[in-house]
């Protein structure tokens, strides 16, 4: 009698497919309804193309501000206006089996407190889900700094969603060394060259960190709004310094964008990040478990000493 148990599959599952969207807040619509339709667009055109994750940037829905017809509206009525009159609309459209988008942040209002977070809309396999941004820069006075960091599973891998300033506070990345976090998701808007510098220079290092990928999606374009007026950045992807990703390109970023539509579609590579984290016979420093307390790092007394002032003559 032939044998007729079912044959495991072995073969190494596909790569998974990330497309990051610069937003143009300057160029996404007149009225609120054709900014929603431009966003949810952007994810259904992608998701029809073949990709698995979908990433947009930080502060993305606070460019409703201008559009709203108060004058005099703040970021309570933007949260008003996402998370209640929109979000139907996001859930018919956005709630998908297998399928992954981060709509970037939005503010949003806790009922329990009255508190206001800069929170990510993250639509996971059919599930509405969030992150709110954990370190605030220091003019988001109006907000909360979030107390939770999450990790989700997304097409098999294991997703952080780091919100802009949040990936350079290595703090964070030590708290998911050994978690074996695959990949980092990191939607962002800076005003500055040097604020697009600091995200993506410490993308890459919490790529080698963690052994993991990182994807920066940036906010793009002018907009009158109190809170993203001007914006500017660089889409990317990072891949650890490691042996098994010798084949890949492990910086692949944009020139840098100040307005328009620009995407960046990567290929995650699921078996080879893995197979990195299995490994033990080469540096990583994700695989490091040593964690000073502040009463552990002792600081010599000749580095309490001020520094000598320099005159000008001794500078020449």
């Amino acid at each position: 009698m032939p044998d007729t148990a079912p044959v495991k599959n072995t073969a190494p599952r596909p790569n998974v497919k990330v497309e990051a969207w610069t937003f143009d807040v300057g160029d996404a619509g007149k009225t609120i309804d054709a900014f929603a339709e431009e966003v949810i667009h952007r994810v259904e055109i992608a998701w029809a193309g073949g990709v698995d994750i979908v990433l947009l940037p930080e502060y993305l829905w606070a460019a409703l501000e201008p559009l709203l017809p108060d004058k005099d509206a703040d970021m309570e009525d933007i949260a008003k206006v996402v998370w209640v009159d929109l979000m139907p609309r996001l859930r018919q459209r956005l709630s998908r089996k297998g399928k992954h988008a981060i709509l970037g942040t939005a503010p949003f209002l806790d009922p329990t407190n009255r508190h206001l977070y800069n929170r990510a809309i993250i639509f996971s396999d059919g599930r509405l889900l969030h992150q709110d941004k954990l370190f605030l820069t220091p003019w988001e006075h109006e907000f909360r700094p979030g107390r939770e960091l999450y990790v989700f599973e997304m097409s098999g891998l294991r997703v952080a969603i780091i919100i802009c300033l949040d990936i350079e506070v290595p703090e964070l990345s030590a708290r998911l060394r050994g978690l074996n976090i695959d990949l980092l998701l990191v939607p962002s808007a800076t005003e500055t060259l040097y604020g697009s510098e600091r995200v993506t220079r410490c993308a890459s290092a919490r790529a080698i960190e963690l052994g993991c990928a990182v994807v920066v999606c940036p906010l793009v374009g002018k907009c009158d709004s109190s809170m993203v007026n001007v914006n500017l950045g660089k889409i990317g992807l990072y891949l650890p310094a490691l042996k098994a990703f010798e084949a890949y390109d492990r910086t692949e970023d944009t020139r840098l964008v100040h307005q328009g539509w620009h995407a960046l579609r990567v290929e995650v590579p699921e078996a080879v990040i893995q197979e990195a984290h299995r490994r033990r016979k080469e540096t990583n420093p994700s695989q490091l478990t040593v964690n000073l307390t502040p009463d552990e790092v002792h600081i010599d007394e000749s580095a309490r000493t001020p520094p000598k002032k320099v005159t000008r003559r001794e500078r020449q």
